[in-house]
C-alpha cells in the first residue's frame, strides 16, 4: 500500500504534523525519519521554501558568510546566464564538506548539499522567469533537477540503512505478533522488515519528486463548488421544459452507479468535468496527497468518491485494549472493518474496462492492480517505478495481514498475487520497456545511479562511474548528457559520502574511487581554483595527489597565485615538498614544440619556452627547507643550458636563486659538517657555475672595453683658419686624455678578467665541477646520479678548454706572452690534471697558439718560455 497504510511521511500540511494534531493525520509510525524531516527533505518538490531555509538554517550551520546561497548566485550575473550560474555549487559543496566532514552526523552534510542545489535551482528559475527565458533555458536545469532528486533519494535510503537498520539489529526485532489488529500487525511489520520500509521510502521519494503534468485547465478552472453532475441533473429535472434536446441519450438516474448500470453517458459537460476531476484526483494520489484528494471530492460534490478513499485504511478497535478508567467509555473504531471486501471491489473496478483510465488507476493504486497503473503511466520511469513499488508494498502488507490477523478474509483474485516481483525484476522490466523514454532513462547515468542506490550495490555503481569517465561502457552512453563538470562533482561527492558511512570496500574499490575523484580534480584544474583543487586532491593516495597537484602547479605562472596554491596545499596536508619537486622536474624535462623552436630572438633574449622552464624554479623558493632541492634542480637545468651554449639562460637561472640559499641550507642542518652529501655536491656545483658566470661576464666586459678604443680625431685641413686649428688641437688633447684613461681602465680589466678566468682553472678542492669525496655510506650507483656525473664530465671537457682559450686571448692581446706560456704549466700540472679534459684536436689547437706566443717572445730576444736568453 504506501504511506497510506503506515504514514511514514505526512500527507497534509506541515503544521498538523509538527503540532501533533489528532485524528488520522496526526497518526505516524516513522520507521526512518521524523515526519518533519521527510516533509522538509522529500516533500519540497517545487523548492518553494528553499530560499528562506537557506537564508537561515544553511547559513547558520555552515558559517560561510553573511549572504545566502541565492545572494551568492546573484554575484555571478556577469557570467553567461544561466548555465554558469550553477558553478557556485563547486565552492558551496566544498564549504559544506569541509565543515561537515568531521561531524558526527554525516547526513547533515547531505541535507546541506540538498538545500544548496535547491537554492541555486530556484534562484536560476526565478531569474529566468524574470527575463522571460525559462522555456529556452529549461535544458540547462535538467541535470541539476535530477541531481537534487538523487540526493534526496540517497538521504532517505542510507539514513535508514545506516541508522535505523543497525538499531533494528541491535534490538533484535523478531517479527509480527499473531492476533493483533491490522494496524498493529503492519506497524510491527514496518519495524522489523527493512526491505518493505525501503520500498515505502522510495515511494515517498517518488511522490515528493513528482511534477504535475500540464493537462490543460484544472477542475477548479471550470467548476465551482456545487452538486455533482449539475448539467445532467438540470437536464433530467427540466427535460419537459427544454425546447431542444441534446441529441444524445443520457442517464435516467443520478446515482453514482447509473452510467455503468444503464450503460449511458452523462451530459457531455459533466463527462468532461468528471474526466478532469479524475485526472486531478489521480495526480493527488500520485503525490501521496490522499487527504487533499478526499477534500477535492467533497468540494466538487462527489462525496461517494471521498468515501472510496477511506476504504483502504487499516482496521483497529482500541476498545479491546482499553483498561482502567476508560473501560466504560467506548472509543471510535479506526479504519475499515470490511477492508477485504472493499479491496476486492477496488481491484475489480481497476480491472474493469467500463471506467476511465484515471478512475481505474486510482482504484489500482489502492488495490495493487498493476496493469491499470502501467497503462496510464507508460512513458515515465519514475511513474512506472512508483506503480511497481505501490503494488509490491500492497501485496506484502496484504500477505502479512492475512497471515497474522485471526479473522477470515475474502480471497483476492489470483492475478493479484502473481504481481509480486523483486527489485531486480522491476528494473529489468524498465530496462526493456516498450516506451523509448523509459528505456533511455533506465540506461541514463542518473537512472543507473538511482537504480544502484535503491539496490544498495555501490561497488557496481563505482564500476559504472569509472566506465562513464573512461567512455568504455557503450551501453550507458545512449543518453545525450555527457560527463560534465557538475556530473563529476556529483559523482565525487557520492564517493566521499560512501567512504564516510563505510559502504564501500576501500581496498577492492580503491581504484574506481580514486579514478572518479581524480577525474573531478582534473576538471577543477581547468577552473584554476586552488582551494577546490587542493581539498579534493588531498582525498587521493599520496602518489596520485602528488602527480595531480603538481600538474595544477604547472599551469600557474604568477608568483602571488603560486603562493596561494602552496598555502592551500599546506592547509589540507598535501606533501608540498614532493609536489613542487615533481612539478619542477616535469617542467624541466618538457621538450619544446616546433613553435617554441622557430621563434626568432635577438642577442641576449630568452625564448618564452625557456623562460617558463626557468621560472618553474620559483616553486622551490617559497619554503626555506627546499633550498637544497632548489640548488639541485637549478644545477640540473644549468647543465642542460650550458651544453646548449645558452649562457643567457644560465644567468637567468642564477638570478632565480635567492642570495640567502646557502645560509638557509647551513641553518637547516646546523653546521657545514652535518650537510648531507647530495646537498654538499649541489652547493659546490652551484658555486662552480657562479665562478664560471663571473669569468664569462668579466671576459665580455673586457671585450666590450677592448673594442671601444677612443677614435683618433682627423687632423686639420690644409689652409684651415685659426679657429679650426684651435678646435683640432682641443680634440687632440681630449683624445689623448681618453686614450690614456682607456689604457689604464683596460689594464685594470685585464687583471680582473685574468683572475676571474683563472678562478675556474684553480677552483678549490679537487677542481671545477668535481664532487667532494663521497662517504662510504652513500650509494652512487643509481641511474640519476651516474647520469649527473657523466654530464659534469662532459661539461668540464667543453667549458675548461673554452676558458683556457679566453684566458689565452686576454693575455695574448695584452702582450703578456709569458703568461700565455705559463698556461701550459697549469694545464700539464698533476695537481688538477686539466689536460685530461682535452681531446687531441683541442690540445693541438692550444699548443699551436702557445707556439705563436713563444715566437713573440723569441722576437723580443727572450727564450721560448719568456726568460732572458743565455749566450
Amino acid at each position: 500500500m504506501s504511506n497510506n497504510l503506515i504514514k511514514i511521511k505526512p500527507q497534509t500540511n506541515r503544521t498538523d504534523v509538527d503540532e501533533g494534531g489528532g485524528g488520522d493525520n496526526a497518526y505516524n509510525v516513522s520507521m526512518t525519519l521524523a515526519p518533519s524531516e521527510l516533509q522538509r527533505i522529500l516533500h519540497q518538490s517545487h523548492y518553494t521554501n528553499a530560499t528562506s531555509f537557506l537564508s537561515n538554517s544553511f547559513k547558520a550551520n555552515l558559517l560561510i558568510d553573511s549572504t545566502t546561497i541565492c545572494e551568492k548566485s546573484g554575484a555571478l550575473d556577469s557570467i553567461e546566464y544561466p548555465k554558469e550560474k550553477a558553478d557556485i555549487l563547486f565552492s558551496q559543496f566544498l564549504e559544506v564538506w569541509k565543515i561537515r566532514a568531521n561531524g558526527s552526523d554525516v547526513f547533515d552534510t547531505i541535507q546541506d548539499l540538498i538545500f544548496a542545489c535547491a537554492g541555486v535551482l530556484e534562484s536560476a528559475k526565478q531569474e529566468a522567469s524574470r527575463y522571460g527565458e525559462e522555456k529556452g533555458r529549461s535544458n540547462s536545469w535538467k541535470w541539476l533537477e535530477q541531481e537534487l532528486k538523487t540526493w534526496k533519494l540517497l538521504y532517505a535510503l542510507y539514513k535508514d540503512r545506516t541508522l535505523v537498520q543497525c538499531g533494528d539489529e541491535a534490538m533484535g526485532f523478531d517479527g509480527a505478533t499473531l492476533g493483533g489488529s491490522e494496524k498493529e500487525v503492519i506497524s510491527q511489520l514496518y519495524n522489523c522488515n527493512s526491505t518493505l520500509r525501503e520500498y515505502q521510502l522510495i515511494i515517498d521519494w517518488l511522490e515528493a519528486c513528482y511534477e504535475c503534468r500540464d493537462y490543460g485547465p484544472l477542475i477548479g478552472h471550470t467548476t465551482d463548488r456545487s452538486v455533482s453532475w449539475e448539467n445532467t441533473l438540470f437536464q433530467l429535472k427540466k427535460k419537459k421544459q427544454l425546447a431542444f434536446g441534446t441529441g444524445a441519450e443520457i442517464v435516467k438516474s443520478i446515482d453514482p452507479d447509473a452510467p455503468i448500470r444503464e450503460k449511458r453517458p452523462l451530459h457531455a459537460l459533466d463527462e468532461e468535468d468528471s474526466m478532469r476531476l479524475s485526472r486531478c484526483l489521480f495526480q493527488e494520489v500520485r503525490q501521496g496527497r490522499i487527504d487533499e484528494a478526499t477534500s477535492m471530492c467533497k468540494y466538487y460534490g462527489q462525496s461517494w468518491r471521498a468515501a472510496i478513499f477511506e476504504g483502504w485504511r487499516l482496521h483497529e478497535d482500541p476498545n479491546y485494549d482499553t483498561i482502567g478508567a476508560n473501560k466504560s467509555e467506548k472509543l471510535s473504531i479506526e479504519g475499515n472493518p470490511r477492508r477485504d471486501i472493499w479491496k476486492k471491489c477496488a481491484w475489480l473496478m481497476a480491472d474493469s474496462k467500463k471506467f476511465d483510465e484515471y478512475t481505474r488507476a486510482i482504484a489500482g493504486a489502492f488495490s495493487g492492480h498493476l496493469d491499470s497503473l502501467k497503462s496510464l503511466l507508460g512513458n515515465s520511469w519514475e511513474d512506472l517505478l512508483w506503480a511497481y513499488l505501490k503494488v509490491q508494498v500492497d501485496i506484502r502488507v496484504e500477505s502479512e495481514i492475512r497471515a497474522c490477523c485471526l479473522k477470515p478474509y475474502h480471497p483476492l483474485p489470483e492475478e493479484y498475487w502473481n504481481s509480486k516481483m523483486s527489485l531486480e525484476q522491476i528494473f529489468d522490466e524498465l530496462l526493456v520497456h516498450n516506451d523509448a523514454e523509459v528505456r533511455d532513462y533506465a540506461q541514463s547515468k542518473i537512472g543507473i545511479t538511482q537504480k544502484y542506490f535503491i539496490l544498495d550495490n555501490i561497488s557496481e555503481l563505482l564500476q559504472q562511474m569509472r566506465h562513464w569517465i573512461d567512455n568504455e561502457d557503450a551501453e550507458c552512453e545512449t543518453e545525450c548528457i555527457p560527463i560534465t563538470p557538475h556530473m563529476l562533482r556529483f559523482l565525487t561527492h557520492i564517493v566521499l559520502f560512501m567512504r564516510q558511512i563505510g559502504r564501500v570496500d576501500i581496498e577492492d574499490a580503491a581504484y574506481q574511487q580514486n579514478h572518479i575523484i581524480a577525474a573531478y580534480v582534473e576538471c577543477l584544474i581547468t577552473m584554476g581554483d586552488a582551494q577546490l583543487v587542493a581539498f579534493y586532491t588531498a582525498t587521493l593516495p599520496s602518489k596520485t595527489s602528488v602527480s595531480l597537484y603538481s600538474k595544477f602547479l604547472e599551469k600557474i605562472h604568477k608568483k602571488e597565485a603560486r603562493s596561494i596554491a602552496l598555502e592551500e596545499a599546506i592547509n589540507v596536508g598535501l606533501n608540498v615538498e614532493e609536489i613542487t619537486r615533481h612539478a619542477v622536474e616535469t617542467i624541466r624535462h618538457t621538450m619544446p614544440t616546433d613553435s617554441d623552436m622557430t621563434s626568432s630572438l635577438q642577442a641576449g633574449e630568452i625564448t618564452e619556452f625557456d623562460q617558463r622552464k626557468i621560472k618553474a624554479l620559483e616553486w622551490l623558493t617559497f619554503l626555506p627547507a627546499q633550498r637544497g632541492e632548489l640548488l639541485w634542480q637549478a644545477n640540473a637545468m644549468t647543465r642542460t643550458y650550458l651544453a646548449e651554449n645558452k649562457i643567457e639562460c644560465v644567468r637567468a637561472i642564477s638570478n632565480m636563486i635567492p642570495s640567502d640559499s646557502l645560509a638557509q641550507i647551513i641553518k637547516l642542518y646546523s653546521t657545514k659538517d652535518d650537510i648531507p652529501y647530495r646537498e654538499d655536491c649541489s652547493i659546490k656545483e652551484y658555486l662552480s657555475y657562479k665562478v664560471y658566470l663571473a669569468a664569462i661576464d668579466s671576459f665580455d666586459e673586457w671585450t666590450r672595453l677592448y673594442h671601444n678604443r677612443p677614435k683618433e680625431p682627423e687632423p686639420a685641413m690644409m689652409g684651415a683658419n685659426f679657429t679650426e686649428r684651435v678646435a683640432c688641437e682641443h680634440r687632440e688633447q681630449v683624445y689623448r686624455a681618453e686614450l690614456n684613461h682607456w689604457h689604464i681602465t683596460l689594464q685594470e680589466h685585464v687583471k680582473v678578467c685574468r683572475d676571474s678566468l683563472y678562478n675556474v682553472l684553480v677552483f678549490p678542492e679537487m677542481g671545477w665541477l668535481i664532487d667532494p669525496d663521497a662517504p662510504k655510506t652513500f650509494n652512487s650507483n643509481n641511474v640519476a646520479w651516474e647520469t649527473r656525473l657523466t654530464q659534469l664530465e662532459k661539461l668540464r671537457s667543453i667549458c675548461i678548454p673554452e676558458i683556457v682559450l679566453l684566458l689565452y686571448k686576454v693575455l695574448h692581446v695584452s702582450k703578456d706572452f709569458q703568461g700565455c706560456i705559463k698556461l701550459a704549466d697549469d694545464i700539464a700540472s698533476e695537481t688538477r690534471q686539466l689536460y685530461k679534459v682535452y681531446t687531441k684536436h683541442k690540445l693541438a689547437d692550444l699548443l699551436s697558439k702557445l707556439a705563436d706566443s713563444s715566437l713573440e717572445l723569441l722576437n723580443k730576444k727572450l727564450d721560448p718560455w719568456g726568460y732572458s736568453a743565455q749566450i
